[in-house]
């Protein structure tokens, strides 16, 4: 129980409800990475969970590895196993694993802005189109806006007298088909295609559900519909879900994080405590 000395009563009560859904407020300086560490760190040691059934996902590399580096320190080699790792980076391995079920190969390719940006501007150009109505960085953003949605090209419908938008649904029918073609997807593509394999492969979702037994969510206010969703899907059985938010700081809204998921995280688990991280350790 040394663990929690290391804690002040808020942050320990962040870290001893480990079952169910479990949301903390966390402001800036709170400690809030603090409380996922000591929290895995107690998971295991405490509570005998095996390191491979702990999920943790953030938004950077550099978060992920210090998340890590900090759990590895406070319990050595007994630490391994566990996944900490970024939304993008977290699909990516499962899709390698499972993406021939949605008929691609597994050494597909992963398009960054510039493959895209070069892809969409040959599109436009066959589709004899005005580049500076369409450009190709607004024809991108407005893709990646609807994967960031969790929609489909056969899902998008236009509006019926809005033009711009008539040719988005048209240019990302073209462009999927052509990234299908190339065995290519693009970063939204990661996360929208991992939600489409767990409802159209129940079992590969069961499968993800039984190994991440506890699931953790670092910056929740940064996260955006899909991201929720791919989320929900994971804990749909054992609800055992940790998100960590501050709902006053969303950086990441022009890439379409939806701040409401805060708003939404007790309404979809009624069963929620929350924890409100108070004390700052940043400013006097």
């Amino acid at each position: 129980m040394s663990l929690l000395n290391d804690l002040n009563p808020a942050q320990q009560k962040a870290v001893l409800e480990t079952e169910g859904p479990l949301l903390v407020f966390a402001g800036a300086g709170s400690g809030k990475t603090r409380v996922l560490t000591y929290r895995i760190a107690y998971l295991i040691r405490e509570k005998g969970v095996a390191p491979w059934q702990i999920f943790a996902v953030t938004f950077t590399n550099k978060a992920a590895d210090e998340m890590r580096g900090r759990v590895e320190r406070l319990l050595g080699g007994s630490a391994k196993g566990i996944w900490v790792s970024t939304f993008h980076s977290a699909c990516s391995r499962i899709l390698r694993r499972y993406i021939d079920l949605l008929g691609f190969q597994k050494n597909f390719v992963i398009y960054d802005e510039q493959d895209q940006h070069r892809h969409l501007k040959a599109i436009i150009k066959e589709l004899d189109l005005d580049f500076k109505m369409f450009h190709p960085g607004k024809i991108r953003s407005a893709i990646d806006h609807l994967k960031n949605q969790g929609i489909t090209p056969e899902q998008y419908v236009p509006p019926p007298y809005d033009i711009f938008k008539k040719r988005v649904a048209q240019i990302y029918q073209r462009y999927q088909s052509d990234l299908r073609r190339n065995n290519g997807l693009d970063f939204g593509d990661l996360l929208l295609f991992v939600t489409i394999l767990f409802k159209r492969f129940p079992e590969t979702l069961s499968f993800y559900q039984d190994l991440c037994r506890y699931v953790m969510v670092d910056e929740f206010q940064d996260t955006n519909l899909i991201q929720y969703h791919l989320i929900k899907q994971m804990v749909e059985n054992h609800r055992n879900v940790c998100a960590v938010g501050d709902d006053d700081q969303s950086i990441y809204r022009w890439r379409g994080a939806e701040v409401g998921n805060i708003l939404n995280f007790e309404k979809d688990f009624p069963e929620t405590k929350v924890v409100t991280l108070e004390q700052n350790y940043r400013s006097t």
